[in-house]
Formats: structure tokens, sequence, C-alpha cells
């Protein structure tokens, strides 16, 4: 009796914090509902990357496909919404999967109107593909993604995962990210990955030499090392800091050779 008292209450608890915060509790397929502009602000605000299903009702075209979709991309965060009031803040006119990144300050919308086929496969390729976040690990399916994206520098952290420092300079580099948020891509380039080796190649680099901090920039289609050193959160800042005031690019690339000196 006693332990029945306490799951009753518990749902009940949960169904007044619900209510409170404008979010309905999970159904049976788990995916939040989103009924007001306040919670939708607050579970889009809640990670780096969040993705919303816009749909006026469960037996909307894609509905189906995108609750079985969102089984499978944890740990992003999903969430559907058909409150009106919330469409109109996100400027959502008709059913719409968008995946809300602050990396680069993105919203990218999926009009399913547009889609002449929806299934559960091609809508986990989509979510993973722009699942961009402060710091991004390099792999065929994220590259489309980094490369789409509207910020056309990135920084890139290369290392050898299951390395000593490996995961402090993951974290270090994480929370540097926020500070150029809209100008810059973090990226983790895994060292230790074969598939890798091209890309680290690009930069003249292999695994041997690794940790190191590289930058590219797609629009100039150049790339440049910082110097060997201990790598920080000042001394990525500081290398950050000189291609957006163009002395980096005054420099020599990356894996051009050093310019001879007549003695």
């Amino acid at each position: 009796m006693k332990t029945l008292l306490v799951v009753v209450f518990s749902l009940l608890a949960i169904s007044i914090l619900a209510d409170e915060e404008g979010m309905s509790p999970p159904p049976e397929d788990g995916v939040p509902q989103l009924t007001d502009v306040a919670a939708a602000e607050a579970f889009i605000n809640s990670d780096d990357v969040a993705v919303v299903g816009f749909f006026k009702e469960e037996e909307s075209y894609g509905y189906k496909e995108f609750v079985a979709a969102a089984k499978e991309v944890k740990p992003i965060p999903v969430g559907l919404c058909s409150d009106k009031e919330v469409w109109a803040n996100y400027s959502i006119t008709s059913d719409t999967i968008t995946i809300f990144r602050k990396a680069d300050d993105s919203q990218e919308n999926l009009q399913l109107a547009d889609a002449k086929k929806v299934d559960a496969d091609g809508l986990i390729r989509f979510i993973k593909m722009n699942n961009i976040r402060y710091l991004t690990e390099y792999n065929q399916v994220t590259a489309v993604g980094l490369f789409q994206s509207r910020v056309k520098t990135h920084l890139l952290l290369f290392a050898n995962r299951g390395s000593v420092n490996y995961s402090k300079l993951q974290k270090r580099l994480a929370a540097l990210a926020p500070e150029f948020s809209g100008k810059f891509l973090f990226v983790l380039v895994n060292g230790a990955v074969k598939g890798n080796a091209k890309s680290l190649g690009y930069f003249g680099l292999t695994s041997r030499d690794l940790p190191r901090i590289g930058l590219y920039d797609s629009d100039l289609d150049k790339k440049w090392l910082m110097a060997k050193g201990e790598i920080t959160k000042d001394s990525v800042r500081t290398f950050c800091k000189t291609f957006l005031d163009g002395e980096l690019q005054k420099t020599q690339q990356a894996g051009e050779p050093e310019a001879k000196t007549e003695l």
C-alpha cells in the first residue's frame, strides 16, 4: 500500500511540474510535447543541439517516422510541438522538422511538404548530419553538416583518442568554443581513426605528431597550424584572434615549404 501511494504521488508531482513548465509529460513514445513558447525556448536551450518536430497532428505526414527516428538519435534532445504560438515564434508555417544549433546560431528546417519520401532512416541521417555542436567530432556524416554550415572557418583539434591528454583537451576546447560561436566551428579530428589520415595529411601531419591545432577556411581554401607547444585555452584563443584580426592570413600556410633565404 505504501509503495502504491509513493507511485501515485510521484506521478501527480510530475504532472504538476509539467503543467507549470508548459511541457506535457512524455507520452508512450517518449517524445516530450512542447505546449508554449517558454517550454520550447527552455527545451531548445537545454543542449548544443535540439530537434523539434512541428506537426499539426499525429496523423500528419512524417509524424510516425519522426517519432521512430527520435528513439535512435539519443542523447540528442527531440521534442514535438503543435502549438501555433510556438510555430509563429520560430517562423514555422507548415509541418516541419527543425534542428536548432548554438555553434553557428542555425535553424535548419526540413519542410515535410517538400519531401518526396520520408522514412525513419532518412530522418536519422538528417539529424545526425546536422548534429553540429560546440565541439563536433569529425566523421563522414558530420562532415556534410560542417561544410554546409554558414560558418566556413574550422578550428581543428587533432588528437588521438586514448592518449593521455585526449579528454582534457576535448573538454578544454568545448569550453572555449562558445566564445567564438558564429565565427568558428570547433572540430575534433581523431588521429587514431585510419579514415582521418587524409585530413591529417592535408595539414602535413601524422598521428605521431599529435596533438596539434589547425585552422581551415573553406572560402579561402587555406589552412594553418598553430605553433607547437602546450594547447591551452589562452593559446588557442590567441590563435583564433590572429585569424579574426587578419594577421594569420599573412603567414605561410600549413604544409607549404618554407621560403628559402639567400645567405
